[in-house]
């Protein structure tokens, strides 16, 4: 993981607490910026939840793209 990467998993492991309380830092200690491990975190946590936080996931995905094309 390079700097940039570092700063982006900061920022959303910060957004994620936030929004999505469940997540421990010891789950994302776990998972380390890794899509498919975090996605079975998502079904461990969330079950029924997961398409909803996949969907906020997405779009904050989407947001990031969007501020580093400018």
């Amino acid at each position: 993981m390079n700097a940039n990467e570092l700063k982006d998993w900061t920022r959303f492991t910060g957004e994620l607490k936030r929004n999505w309380r469940e997540f421990t830092d010891d789950d994302l200690q776990q998972v380390q910026g890794n899509y498919d491990k975090f996605v079975s975190k998502v079904q461990q946590r969330y079950g029924k939840k997961k398409d909803e936080l996949m969907k906020w996931i997405e779009g904050r995905r989407q947001r990031s793209y969007k501020r580093r094309a400018f």
